[in-house]
């Protein structure tokens, strides 16, 4: 039967056992000098070696032909605990046998001396999820235990263990494998069952067991299952990473507020069944490189990659200032909270990059502070620009009175989609076919432009329809023209995104609720930069970059 590699290659002696020398150091002292304690406590993050430790800790108590506090693994006693034919090594499961029965019949057996070896040893896993009355019944045994007893905690939440159980116990934290250290371990299995293993792979999949190398081996059996060479690239495909190359496209996205860029590329991974919790994941690590790469002065010690790669890092975070890359970290922190919590992860993450696009669409505290620090810098440093012309207000409203019968509106031949039948949205018993509310004064199909006074209420039918499509109409507008409901927006990628079905039955559901009515849907030529309506705040950080004259009145 085929064994997993973890198991296969799970460690026999401590010299074995990677990234724990100071755990290891102590107990071969220990060992050595016959100065073996009661009880040990073993805490630290999954798959750091807590568990093989103790294994071979039991086996060394026993062994009959030390090696300088190693067990020789060939004596009687070695093979018949590895070969499971010696009983005086007890595994138990605290989260199955957490009762306080379970521990009366462990006090019970421990009375009983051992079959074969010198000691009796109780390696407890999980230790944290007895009961109250079960840590209260081992309190005693585990202070004062027969001499013949060894007890060996072991678990990976320390802080749920009662001061009296810490107290009675010596404790060894393990600490989480280095990354560069993994990758040795990850290319010696690799090489021993055949495989070629590159370094590019064996550091990314280092960095994705998060410092836990049972994980690491579980990765590369994974990897050598589907091809026998191990790159990067098939370590994204079997961890269900986004590529870096996806990454960087993303952050790119951010520093240039191209929210549509951005949708788009989510929507690719997604149909490529990239999770997107995992995607967030990558996002906050991509980040903090980014963080790193700005208050670290010897950053490239501190994150794990290739030379390339960092100088890819180094590159990319030019255009971000701490202050984004903070307020980032800490929006997509909170979108992992979210999804965590049981919150549609797709969703969640298209409106992470809507509001990094769209810093007007997210009102927190935390964006405000950013956007006004932005106008702080652009008042300190203007660039060195032409004037732009600025209308006034009469100039504007002049523009807007005067006739609009060449308004440039795409004409039918470009139009975006037919318009739906009344038919397609069904009456129902419960649900009375929608009618213009009379104070809305809606607008009839018929010759002529008219402006669309309900842009705010739209706005809030497609935010909770289509979260997507509302960044992307963010700071756009509407106006009515004969029988076309013409968009007015700057967004040059406006027409491609609502040509797609669902975002374009949603514009005309919005639409029909609002007015009663349906149109045809038209997107108006791009305005020029003075006629575009931004907020007071967009107005003020361009004109300080601008090296305008600021005037409140």
């Amino acid at each position: 039967m085929y064994q997993v590699l973890y198991r296969k290659y799970r460690p026999k002696n401590f010299s074995d056992v990677y990234g724990q020398d100071h755990v290891i150091s102590t107990l071969k002292n220990e060992i050595k000098e016959n100065r073996i304690s009661h009880a040990y406590l073993f805490t630290g993050s999954r798959g750091t070696g807590k568990t093989t430790c103790a294994k071979i800790l039991a086996k060394a108590v026993n062994c009959e032909n030390l090696v300088d506090g190693e067990p020789c693994n060939e004596c009687e006693v070695c093979r018949g605990l590895d070969g499971g034919t010696i009983y005086d090594v007890v595994e138990i499961d605290a989260a199955s046998n957490n009762g306080v029965d379970n521990i009366r019949d462990l006090r019970e057996e421990a009375n009983y001396t051992p079959s074969r070896g010198r000691y009796r040893v109780y390696i407890i896993d999980e230790v944290h999820m007895l009961s109250t009355g079960a840590f209260n019944a081992l309190l005693k045994t585990l202070e004062e235990p027969p001499s013949h007893v060894i007890f060996i905690l072991a678990t990976t939440e320390v802080h749920k263990l009662p001061a009296t159980i810490l107290s009675r116990c010596q404790r060894f934290d393990f600490k989480r494998i280095q990354p560069e250290t993994m990758a040795v371990r990850l290319k010696e299995v690799a090489s021993l069952e055949g495989m070629t293993l590159a370094d590019d792979a064996a550091t990314l999949i280092a960095r994705i067991a998060d410092g836990a190398l049972r994980d690491g081996l579980s990765i590369l059996d994974q990897c050598g299952s589907r091809n026998k060479n191990i790159d990067s690239q098939l370590v994204s495909q079997v961890a269900g990473l986004a590529g870096r190359e996806a990454l960087y496209k993303l952050s790119n996205c951010i520093g240039n507020k191209d929210s549509a860029g951005a949708m788009e590329l989510i929507s690719e991974l997604y149909q490529n069944s990239y999770d997107m919790e995992r995607l967030c994941v990558e996002m906050i690590n991509h980040f903090r490189n980014f963080l790193i790469v700005k208050t670290v002065r010897k950053s490239r010690e501190l994150i794990i990659c290739t030379d390339d790669e960092y100088n890819s890092i180094v590159e990319s975070a030019k255009q971000f200032t701490l202050e984004n890359v903070i307020f980032s970290l800490d929006l997509f922190q909170n979108t992992l909270t979210k999804i965590k919590a049981g919150a549609n992860s797709r969703i969640e993450m298209e409106m992470s990059f809507i509001k990094l696009c769209e810093p007007k669409l997210d009102t927190s505290q935390e964006a405000l502070l950013e956007r006004i620090s932005q106008l702080e810098r652009a008042v300190k440093n203007p660039k060195a620009v032409s004037m732009p012309v600025i209308q006034t207000a009469d100039e504007e409203q002049k523009k807007e009175e005067q006739p609009q019968e060449n308004d440039a509106f795409e004409n039918e031949e470009s139009e975006i989609s037919t318009p739906p039948q009344e038919e397609n949205y069904p009456k129902t018993e419960s649900a009375p076919e929608p009618q213009p509310s009379p104070a809305k004064s809606a607008p009839q199909v018929q010759e002529g432009v008219s402006e669309f006074e309900h842009w705010a209420e739209f706005l809030d039918i497609i935010h909770k329809t289509d979260i997507a499509l509302f960044g992307v109409l963010s700071g756009a507008g509407a106006h009515f023209n004969g029988g076309h409901f013409v968009i007015d927006s700057t967004n040059p990628t406006i027409k491609q995104f609502i040509q797609i079905p669902t975002h374009l039955k949603a514009i005309k559901q919005a639409v029909y609720e609002i007015t009663g009515q349906v149109y045809k849907i038209a997107v108006s030529k791009p305005k020029t930069q003075t006629e575009q309506k931004r907020d007071l705040l967009e107005d003020l950080i361009n004109q300080a970059q601008n090296n305008v004259e600021i005037k409140f009145e």
